[in-house]
């Protein structure tokens, strides 16, 4: 910087004789003044750089580092972060204490999780990855096993209808509804079903609920079973299955998903039928025989899965032990959405907005996932897609977001994906 002609003034905080060689031997090479880090004042016409630590810090800022750190977030300059902010957990995401807030990090090479996972990504502003020399070692060490949401992974994996296809060549979603008072999570998860493509979509109730069910919907059917037996006959010709939005904790919620499962259904599995295998993922294992995608907000993984995120380094490595748990695709909910594959493969999904912690978006995106699981995609590419498609869909509302606003938004991202694969239409 000082041979571009900017003024650069260095705050130190590390001891001369704490260096590395490599730091002894950059420190006498730099020209210029050099202070103690106690010394620095900033002003909002400044641009700080951050190399106070890097991404291997594990502990709290303290001492003269933490009081830095608030005195950068307080000056109102501009901050850039080289690798990660200061006072962030490069490996796990987390903040254990003060942190400095950056609005450019320059990280080397590829993204490290904290630059994915909360609450350290909101810290991390837009993050730059440079290249210095590691090359093609990168993806063939990682190969893929870690990545970020895009339509790159999986848009190759959409199924659009040809001139000649019919509504049943184009995928059959069940989706089981809640008792009387509980349909409009199920109603919520067919619509956005039907939206994203699945040619036919049939919502399945108790007998009490048949009347209201039948009359909030036109395009999606309705039907009525009246025991899991009687759920399993009707879904023999269903392509996937969602099943658990406000469907009941309840013994016939378990037993619907339990005759579903060891009936060989694809099975999209949310809330409630979830939380019915409280502590007991390892019974929900013994019954999956086909395909099948869990989607537990936190608290619900923490239910089926106690003490995993706790006792893991992060939340990826929580959700691909908890996929390997199972045996079926883990898309763990969230602002730093994890989906998982029991192989290993996992993805982190940032293209969203806090506006769709709303009640009824999981809903949604259950339909979706189970939509395109429906139309032939495999498990891991149907939950990774149904993720971006929910969070672009909530993009483009924004502000004032509810979950009935994502279904005319899906549409227009539906639209954008065609379109980049065949051309305007």
């Amino acid at each position: 910087l000082r041979d571009l002609g900017r003024n650069v003034w260095l705050y130190d905080i590390a001891p001369a004789n704490d260096r590395t060689a490599e730091g002894a031997m950059a420190l006498n090479a730099m020209t210029g003044p050099r202070q103690p880090l106690e010394d620095m004042r900033l002003s909002p016409d400044d641009v700080v750089l951050d190399g106070l630590f890097g991404a291997g810090l594990s502990r709290p800022l303290s001492g003269e580092a933490a009081f830095a750190a608030e005195q950068v977030n307080a000056s109102g300059a501009k901050v850039v972060a080289i690798d990660v902010p200061s006072g962030v957990n490069g490996e796990s995401g987390a903040v254990p204490g003060v942190a400095i807030r950056v609005d450019v990090t320059v990280t080397f090479c590829a993204k490290k999780p904290a630059h994915v996972l909360q609450p350290a990504a909101s810290l991390c502003g837009d993050v730059i990855p440079a290249e210095i020399g590691f090359g093609r070692f990168v993806a063939e060490v990682g190969a893929g096993r870690l990545q970020e949401n895009a339509p790159a992974l999986w848009s190759h994996s959409l199924r659009w209808p040809e001139a000649s296809s019919h509504k049943h060549q184009r995928g059959r979603l069940a989706v089981v509804s809640g008792g009387l008072a509980a349909t409009g999570a199920a109603r919520l998860a067919a619509q956005a079903g039907l939206r994203t493509g699945a040619g036919l979509v049939t919502l399945l109730c108790p007998p009490s609920a048949l009347i209201v069910v039948a009359s909030s919907v036109t395009a999606v059917m309705t039907s009525s079973f009246a025991s899991a037996e009687d759920l399993v006959a009707q879904t023999e010709r269903s392509s996937a299955i969602v099943i658990g939005p406000a469907a009941g904790v309840t013994d016939a919620t378990r037993a619907n998903v339990e005759a579903l499962a060891r009936a060989g259904r694809s099975l999209v599995l949310d809330a409630d039928a979830l939380t019915v295998f409280a502590g007991q993922s390892d019974q929900l294992r013994a019954v999956l025989s086909a395909p099948a995608i869990l989607t537990p907000h936190t608290g619900e993984f923490e239910r089926l899965f106690p003490g995993l995120l706790a006792k893991s380094a992060n939340r990826i490595d929580a959700v691909r032990a908890a996929s390997s748990d199972v045996n079926a695709v883990v898309l763990l909910k969230g602002a730093d959405t994890v989906i998982a594959a029991p192989d290993g493969r996992a993805v982190v999904n940032t293209h969203a907005t806090p506006f769709l912690a709303t009640a009824g978006a999981g809903d949604v995106l259950a339909g979706i996932i189970g939509s395109l699981l429906a139309q032939g995609l495999p498990a891991f590419d149907a939950a990774c897609a149904g993720a971006w498609m929910q969070g672009d869909a909530g993009l483009r509302v924004g502000a004032g977001l509810t979950a009935e606003d994502l279904d005319k938004a899906l549409r227009s991202v539906i639209r954008v994906l065609h379109a980049n694969r065949h051309g305007p239409t």
